[in-house]
């Protein structure tokens, strides 16, 4: 029986042709029928992809073969399952494309990258250094949530800052705007799912001053594999794919409240405008009545 997973990774390193491992990274996800997106820029690789366990297996295999990417960290979970011709039913398709940034900052300019990865970000801490901090130095340390303010309402590491960002471009703004400049002698963990956001957020913030920054290695991903719900963690993790959300362990908190009767639930619907990104908290109950709206949009109807 075929199992289905779900790879996520990234790796920091100086592409000098970023279209031509665009083409062979297509190419290879075409021909294992693995589905998913993949980013690519001078500066490295970003990707979430799915299919069964050989073919992700093999994928992995092949993509370290490439030199610039022989130590790119793989993390695994489960996938929901497959069509009949193999394909993740968490991805419609296969996307890759080549982009300014492999993830999305709007300051491609402030990321320097060498063979080693990001030059001037924050001290990376495993799980197990991250509560050893924490139990070390107490309610001194602070958690920034380095994701859009909407994937931390479902879960986030407790009393983090959670800045009120709709996505990574407003960041600069928010971290220029003043508002953490009281944070600049603490310190700050910045985490995300994976860890690739704080690759970037953790040097901007160094280089606007903040003195002691460190970043989660892994992400919440790595961190939720290590301790489950017995960690710093609590709640669910929300992820880009049909899954929407995922628990590391049973009865995980539920953190989320349903926007329309605030009922408790980790449920993620997309706004029913087409033309919104946002994602709101609903209810399966208040989905099957009538489909989400952000505020913005309930206003025009």
């Amino acid at each position: 029986m075929a199992i289905p997973k779900i790879l996520l990774y990234y790796i920091f390193t100086p592409l000098a042709d970023p279209d031509a491992v665009r083409l062979w990274q297509r190419d290879l996800c075409a021909g294992l029928g693995l589905r998913g997106r993949i980013l690519i820029s001078k500066d490295g690789l970003n990707g979430t992809v799915g299919g069964d366990l050989p073919a992700i297996k093999k994928y992995i295999r092949r993509t370290r073969d490439y030199p610039a990417f022989k130590n790119i960290d793989f993390k695994f979970s489960e996938g929901t399952g497959l069509d009949s011709h193999g394909h993740s039913l968490d991805f419609p398709k296969l996307v890759v494309k080549v982009r300014d940034e492999i993830v999305s900052f709007g300051a491609p300019g402030e990321l320097r990258v060498d063979a080693n990865g990001v030059i001037g970000g924050g001290t990376k801490l495993q799980p197990a250094e991250l509560n050893m901090l924490v139990a070390e130095r107490g309610d001194e340390v602070v958690f920034f949530d380095g994701r859009n303010k909407f994937e931390a309402e479902i879960g986030h590491f407790r009393d983090a800052v959670v800045p009120d960002v709709a996505n990574t471009r407003e960041f600069v703004a928010e971290l220029d705007s003043g508002k953490y400049d009281h944070l600049k002698g603490k310190p700050v963990v910045t985490y995300c799912t994976g860890g690739i956001r704080c690759e970037v957020l953790s040097g901007l913030m160094k280089s606007r001053g903040f003195g002691e920054v460190y970043q989660l290695d892994g992400g919440i991903v790595r961190y939720g594999e290590t301790f489950g719900n017995e960690g710093l963690w609590s709640g669910s993790l929300y992820v880009f794919d049909q899954r929407m959300s995922i628990d590391f362990a049973p009865e995980a908190a539920v953190l989320g409240s349903c926007q329309v009767c605030a009922a408790p639930t980790t449920n993620m619907r997309n706004c029913r405008d087409a033309s919104c990104r946002e994602q709101l908290v609903v209810c399966p109950e208040c989905v099957a009545l009538a489909a989400p709206t952000c505020e913005q949009h309930a206003l025009t109807k």
